[in-house]
């Protein structure tokens, strides 16, 4: 006997927990409060008669009928979206911008899950320097962006802080006569700026030896060998390792997430909540 149909709102909560490890995350990404989420999970586990999560105070990982479930759940959802998108009227156009410090790895999945969450939103992404998309929201360019610095700005939320480091290859060596060889981002880049004048104020004689036009290529100069980096960790590929303690080099702060935004409500308003709390899962881990 089939019973009643699942409630939708359960399994996408069961899914944000999935995907973000975190029941407050999710809650977060649901513009909902974390009381909210476990009572739906309770009441999809009751629905389905297993549980789909092994909890404990330190982590929250899938049961083995989670595991199972859980392809089946995104399918559902999928399934759903198409079939909202296929009666959609006019589309919302949702204008974000990121920054180049801030879009790691994990962008792709994100960009996936914003373009699932409403098919009536029209999402267009632009990636660039934190000052550049600052100035180009503040000619309402854009309707939210995401920077790494506060650039002189008292606005905006923080949205998570993120550890730095100067990473290198594990391979390289740095020749004690010469200038220490960095890897940078183009001008107006606020970490570019903020790594310059921590070397100066601490002796430190350096030069940049590859300046590109995105953290990619400065990575890729890096595991190249050409030199050393300011960049969170979560920007390199697995091996590069921070090489500051070793060289004496300046401590690096952690470093702002911060979300600017126009959107107070609305569809766009929960679309901007799960890129908020994917963010803040991806810096915090």
């Amino acid at each position: 006997m089939i019973g009643r149909p699942l409630d939708l709102d359960a399994v996408d909560a069961f899914v944000r927990i999935a995907e973000f490890g975190s029941f407050t995350r999710a809650a977060e990404a649901m513009l909902t409060t974390q009381a909210a989420v476990s009572l739906k999970l309770k009441r999809l586990e009751d629905r389905l008669g297993f549980r789909l999560f092994e909890r404990t105070p330190r982590y929250v990982e899938l049961s083995v009928q989670g595991a199972a479930f859980l392809e089946h759940a995104r399918e559902l959802l999928k399934v759903h979206d198409r079939a909202l998108s296929s009666v959609a009227g006019t589309r919302q156009r949702l204008t974000i911008g990121i920054s180049d410090h801030v879009a790691g790895p994990e962008l792709p999945a994100l960009i996936a899950r914003m373009n699932a969450q409403d098919p009536k939103l029209l999402i267009e992404i632009r990636i660039g320097s934190s000052c550049d998309l600052l100035q180009s929201f503040d000619r309402r360019e854009f309707d939210t962006v995401i920077v790494r610095l506060h650039d002189g700005r008292s606005d905006g939320e923080v949205l998570a802080e993120e550890k730095f480091g100067w990473f290198a290859a594990p391979s390289w060596q740095h020749r004690s006569d010469e200038p220490l060889p960095v890897a940078t981002l183009a001008e107006p880049c606020g970490v570019r700026v903020m790594a310059g004048k921590m070397l100066d104020a601490a002796g430190v004689p350096w030069t940049e030896i590859f300046v590109g036009g995105g953290v990619a290529a400065v990575t890729a100069a890096v595991m190249a060998g050409l030199g050393v980096a300011a960049l969170a960790p979560r920007m390199l590929p697995f091996g590069a390792i921070d090489v500051g303690p070793r060289l004496g080099l300046p401590d690096l702060p952690r470093l702002p997430v911060l979300l600017h935004t126009r959107i107070k409500d609305g569809p766009a308003r929960e679309t901007i909540a799960a890129l908020s709390a994917a963010f803040r899962a991806a810096v915090r881990g």
